[in-house]
């Protein structure tokens, strides 16, 4: 757990035993994965200080939260260079219309949007669907 420790403690986030439960869970994901999806996959755990974590977590650029079209939303960790000042890791996201999975695609960048005189970006998200890797075979 002291990898665990010192990521969280990088992140100016306190180790609480549930936050270091939560991130050894998120560590351990190959997707995205909802509040759902989290309280069913840990031992004990209170779905109100499971939140509570998320929320630290997404607040400090530790975890950034996706919104995939299903109406769930689901989060993933950050690149190392998100902060609490920002979350900077924009690459596109896949959502599996077979398995129904998100995943990052860090390596896939979003290309920058510029925007007409006025405008002032505060969000970007890209999202592709179709058949990831496993289910196109």
């Amino acid at each position: 757990m002291k990898g665990l420790e010192r990521r969280l403690l990088e992140k100016q986030i306190n180790p609480t035993a549930m936050r270091l439960v939560v991130l050894d869970h998120l560590v351990k994901q190959t997707n995205a994965v909802s509040l759902t999806d989290m309280e069913l996959g840990m031992e004990k755990t209170d779905r109100v200080t499971l939140y509570r974590s998320i929320r630290t977590f997404e607040e400090h650029g530790l975890v950034h939260r996706i919104e995939d079209g299903t109406g769930v939303t689901k989060f993933a960790l950050c690149q190392p260079d998100c902060t609490i000042d920002g979350h900077h890791d924009l690459h596109v996201h896949f959502y599996c219309i077979n398995c129904q999975e998100t995943h990052c695609l860090p390596k896939t960048q979003i290309p920058e949007v510029k925007l007409p005189g006025g405008y002032e970006r505060q969000e970007t998200s890209l999202l592709v669907k179709g058949l990831c890797s496993a289910c196109k075979k």
